[in-house]
């Protein structure tokens, strides 16, 4: 699985172009699959028949990053950015395109700056992408307005047990998905890997319309704030102590007795959880527990440090235990606890 998620981490997939992401996984899951199929909107689906209540597993391809909104007469290009800290991005080396130019995040040098300047924090609109275009009409020999820009980073393991990379918000919980899928489970189970969730959760909100399932479980890469001079209780989650089950968030209440469910598999089966505190944001839950008639949906997370950034940090026993709490919860059939 670790290998699978290095190269979904280094794939590039910003909202709205999560082509390479897709036709990866595609490619993962048809041997498992009765059908495979991509809608409208490019969401991807996976279906394996079965009896029983129909399960959909959900995470989300896309990663924030920017796009081309014009160029500038020196060959530069300007951008718009969804997510993004500007303050993170001063820099970082980029690829542009469909035909992956290579560029880095600029800005006027601070010597050039002036007193003001300095005092602030840099905005998006402060800085640039240079591709080493030496004019407008050179830039647009590479690159077009509305080309893509995402992060370069690759994806290594370091320290004591962890991995640092791009986009683990959420190619990890596309990584633990395609792993659960590879299973034989004892119900219809669906893997649905969604588009444009960065952007407010707009390719989710199609999916339950089309799976039309009984009850939901979303894998994803979550927030973890424990750094120096946190206080513990703003920390959300905290990497290396487990598996993060979430009760609530901005978009979503978690129906008690999933919390509780998950909560108590993971305590019987020795797996490491924490819960996930409450936070200002969402994952596809969000419309997918308000879709048909109403589904019911969990949440299952893998604490990620720098999240919606140029890299992210992660554990490897963290993946390793969401992993093993979904597996259990399908595996035990404990949906059936739920409904």
């Amino acid at each position: 699985m670790l290998e699978r998620l290095k190269t979904l981490s280094e794939l590039y997939g910003v909202s709205g172009n999560e082509t390479r992401v897709r036709a990866y996984l595609r490619r993962q899951v048809e041997p498992y699959a009765d059908e495979v199929f991509v809608d409208p909107v490019g969401n991807l689906y996976a279906h394996k028949r079965g009896s029983g209540p129909r399960v959909m597993l959900a995470a989300h391809m896309d990663e924030v990053g920017m796009i081309v909104r014009g160029i500038t007469d020196a060959g530069t290009l300007l951008y718009d950015a969804g997510g993004i800290d500007p303050r993170v991005v001063v820099s970082k080396r980029v690829s542009v395109g469909p035909n992956d130019i290579p560029g880095v995040i600029g800005a006027k040098a601070i010597h050039l700056q002036s007193p003001e300047e300095r005092k602030r924090a840099l905005k998006h609109t402060d800085l640039y992408v240079d591709i080493g275009a030496k004019d407008r009409s050179d830039a647009e020999k590479l690159v077009s307005k509305g080309d893509y820009i995402s992060f370069t980073t690759a994806f290594s393991t370091f320290g004591d047990g962890l991995v640092k990379g791009k986009a683990l918000d959420d190619r990890v919980g596309c990584a633990i998905v395609t792993e659960l899928f590879t299973h034989g489970y004892d119900c219809d189970l669906w893997a649905v890997f969604t588009v444009q969730e960065e952007l407010g959760l707009r390719g989710a909100a199609v999916t339950a319309n089309r799976v039309k399932p009984d009850i939901a479980l979303i894998l994803e890469g979550t927030t973890a704030n424990d750094v120096a001079e946190t206080p513990s209780h703003r920390s959300v989650t905290t990497v290396g102590a487990g598996a993060a089950i979430t009760f609530a968030d901005g978009r979503t209440i978690v129906p008690e007795r999933m919390m509780t469910l998950l909560r108590e598999t993971a305590r019987r089966n020795g797996i490491p959880w924490q819960m996930r505190k409450g936070t200002a944001g969402g994952t596809d839950a969000g419309v997918i527990h308000k879709s048909l008639s109403g589904v019911v949906c969990g949440g299952i997370s893998v604490p990620c440090r720098y999240i919606h950034s140029p890299v992210s940090v992660a554990a490897i026993s963290d993946i390793e235990a969401a992993h093993a709490l979904a597996h259990t919860f399908l595996n035990e059939r404990l949906f059936d606890e739920v409904l």
